[in-house]
């Protein structure tokens, strides 16, 4: 399977299309010309089996020293960045579409969370900066686990009353557990890698910890992917600084990079049945507004803000490393994916106008993808 996949991302690459457009692509059209193709996209196989694999490896990949060079950015938009973006595309589909709010707020925690995958690939193949693709990878992988902590906290105030204290103190407890848990397992995973002989174990454990961290903070009512980004950082960083040899880091480069790609299209795969499957075009007009209000959001997060910090405060306090000309990638880069795709199917079946917000997070999903993924080639061009 991990061939077959890797082979299909190999021939979209030589057709000049990022692999995961062609497989959002391949699944619409599949669900379109097949209806009776029984597989059924759940939120499990895409949260539990597909997204832990890869979201620890690329976060396996991220390297302190770029990290700290842009910190301020990256935790900006992994937290305040998300509610911002929930709220806005919240109040869109409120004056848009009259949407109740707290429905409208539950869409907007859906599709807080980047996915980025093809703006990364895409930035990698035309040699964009280090630590630009570094802050883009960052983001995407710490606001999953921030968007669906806001997912869910937006999900049970829907059914039973839960005040703005009570909300904050959930999503700050839950985002400092799950770190502390990723980390935690991490550390250890790091000990037991470089002390574990031959190459096999130490591959083995690194598994492991990557869907083990997911589910002890998921059976803990934690952040799962949150655990498990945290848990990758630390294994690589502190995994090199203790002595992971060369030998070792090649053997998971062996294990990861086909199974990341692998499990890549996989999602992407998922996603486009999901949405062939939801019926989204009897709902443009509110996919429309939905969108629109996505694209502000960013606008007002990536310029606003953080643009907005750099001329006021300086670059050096603002966003270390980040010149002004970034801002125009970081905002195209923020298209919505896997994460969104699997907090919609997972909304309970009583719940209010499920199929109308499914369908609104999937047709943001399936634009932005398009859209913003297939152009980002040309805007790193230009700038």
């Amino acid at each position: 399977m991990i061939i077959r996949m890797n082979g299909l991302t190999a021939t979209a690459r030589r057709l000049g299309v990022p692999g995961p457009i062609a497989f959002i692509l391949v699944g619409v059209g599949l669900a379109a010309a097949a209806p009776q193709l029984r597989v059924v996209v759940t939120p499990e196989l895409v949260l539990v089996v597909l997204l832990p694999g890869l979201v620890f490896e690329a976060a396996y990949r991220l390297h302190w020293e770029d990290l700290r060079r842009s910190y301020a950015s990256i935790a900006f938009l992994a937290v305040p960045g998300v509610l911002i973006s929930a709220a806005i595309v919240a109040a869109g589909l409120v004056l848009g579409t009259g949407l109740r709010p707290e429905l409208a707020f539950v869409v907007g925690a859906m599709v807080s969370a980047t996915d980025p995958a093809a703006v990364v690939a895409t930035f990698r193949k035309l040699r964009a900066p280090r630590q630009l693709i570094a802050i883009v990878d960052a983001e995407s992988l710490l606001n999953d686990g921030t968007g669906l902590v806001v997912f869910a906290i937006a999900v049970a105030a829907v059914t039973r009353d839960i005040g703005p204290v009570e909300g904050a103190w959930l999503f700050g407890a839950t985002i400092a557990g799950s770190a502390c848990l990723g980390a935690l397992a991490g550390l250890a995973a790091a000990i037991l890698v470089v002390r574990a002989p031959g190459r096999v174990l130490p591959v083995a454990l690194t598994a492991a910890v990557a869907y083990g961290s997911y589910l002890g903070a998921a059976a803990l009512g934690l952040s799962g992917i949150l655990a498990t980004v945290l848990a990758g950082i630390v294994l690589g960083n502190y995994g090199r600084r203790i002595g992971l040899t060369p030998a070792t880091e090649r053997a998971f480069d062996a294990l990861w990079e086909p199974l990341a790609a692998a499990l890549t299209a996989l999602i992407f795969l998922a996603v486009g049945l999901a949405i062939g499957r939801s019926g989204a075009l009897s709902a443009l007009g509110p996919i429309g507004w939905g969108v629109l209000a996505v694209l502000v959001a960013r606008a007002v997060v990536v310029y606003g803000v953080i643009g907005g910090a750099i001329a006021v405060l300086g670059r050096r306090r603002a966003a270390p490393g980040l010149p002004a000309g970034w801002l125009h990638p970081l905002f195209w880069a923020g298209l919505r994916g896997g994460v969104a795709t699997a907090a919609a199917l997972s909304l309970p079946l009583d719940f209010p106008e499920r199929e109308l917000l499914q369908r609104i997070t999937f047709g943001i999903v399936m634009v932005t993808l398009l859209v913003q993924g297939s152009t980002a080639g040309w805007l790193v061009r230009r700038v």
